[in-house]
């Protein structure tokens, strides 16, 4: 704080002179969850107390520095070692669990303890990141407005995903609308600037990540970009070979199916797939599966009778080999 501007850290923190170390760790506590900026939203009057309550912090829960403090006031900074940077590793005291010495500063302390709220019904995740390259001004005693990322997870059916969609989303204080492209894929992150969480020091905010999260399809699934189904196929079919309608993304199509298809051979539909980031669509590919009559009818029966007498080869033959080791 300025000189001119200057308030009492004790008056700040509502304690005495005379206050114990545990009696400002409470306190301080207590205030910092009331005044913190992401349950006070837009309140300038919250994050001003917010600054004033951390800095009183900083400099009372420190011997050395409260030492100071209580002998020369607004000057304490200047006496003793003039200039000194806040560099180094915070006090190395125990507060409701957090040992300060594994904090690099007393703005990553902060964080570790307050920052990482999540908006309710949003699943967000509110990430502080301090900017490489020093240290900034932050009330005064030497920490950098970190920007403030956050990630939510952002639900899309497949065919959201395969058309893109636009979303309005509720971020808590504000609504927006975000346009998801087309040929999004389950755990792409898609970023949109500046509607992170303000950072509570001021400075840039941060930006929104949405992780998508992408429903199961009854029929397709994925095979690196390429999209992957199941289609049955009767045994004369597989014999004979057929034209037979298949679903795709765009509708049917007729696809033919060649004379002596085994179970489980593939067909490749090119352009058939999902969109790709650049340009185009991958492929689909159909992967064709035998299946048998599951009631069939005493003249089908018949006939299947007539095709087994008939049958030439047997197509275990070569396994007869494997038979003995």
């Amino acid at each position: 704080m300025a000189s001119t501007d200057f308030r009492d850290y004790y008056e700040i923190l509502g304690i005495s002179k005379t206050a114990k170390e545990d009696e400002i760790k409470k306190v301080f506590r207590k205030l910092a969850l009331k005044y913190h900026p992401d349950r006070n939203p837009g309140d300038k009057a919250a994050e001003e107390k917010f600054k004033q309550i951390s800095e009183a912090y900083e400099v009372l829960s420190d011997p050395e520095k409260r030492q100071k403090y209580d002998q020369f006031g607004r000057y304490w900074q200047q006496a003793g070692q003039a200039g000194a940077s806040y560099g180094g590793a915070g006090p190395s005291v125990d507060f409701g669990g957090f040992d300060f010495s594994q904090y690099g500063n007393f703005d990553e302390f902060i964080n570790e303890l307050l920052g990482r709220f999540q908006t309710p019904g949003q699943g967000a995740n509110y990430n502080y990141r301090t900017s490489p390259g020093g240290f900034g001004d932050f009330g005064g005693f030497g920490a950098q407005a970190p920007a403030a990322d956050r990630e939510a997870s952002l639900k899309l059916t497949f065919a959201e995903a395969f058309r893109g969609v636009q979303k309005r989303l509720n971020l808590g204080n504000e609504v927006i609308d975000v346009r998801i492209p087309a040929g999004a894929k389950g755990g792409m992150r898609v970023r949109v600037k500046g509607k992170g969480q303000t950072s509570p020091y001021g400075g840039q905010r941060g930006d929104l990540y949405l992780k998508v999260d992408l429903e199961a399809h009854p029929f397709f699934q994925f095979e690196g970009d390429n999209l992957l189904c199941e289609v049955p196929i009767t045994p004369d079919e597989a014999v004979l070979g057929a034209a037979i309608d298949v679903p795709t993304p765009d509708g049917l199509v007729t696809v033919k199916v060649p004379a002596g298809v085994r179970s489980g051979q593939s067909l490749r539909l090119r352009g058939k797939g999902w969109p790709l980031p650049k340009e185009g669509r991958s492929d689909q590919l159909v992967r064709l599966v035998i299946e048998p009559p599951k009631n069939p009818s005493p003249q089908e029966k018949e006939y299947y009778e007539k095709i087994r007498a008939l049958r030439q080869g047997n197509p275990r033959q070569a396994l007869e080999q494997y038979a003995a080791l």
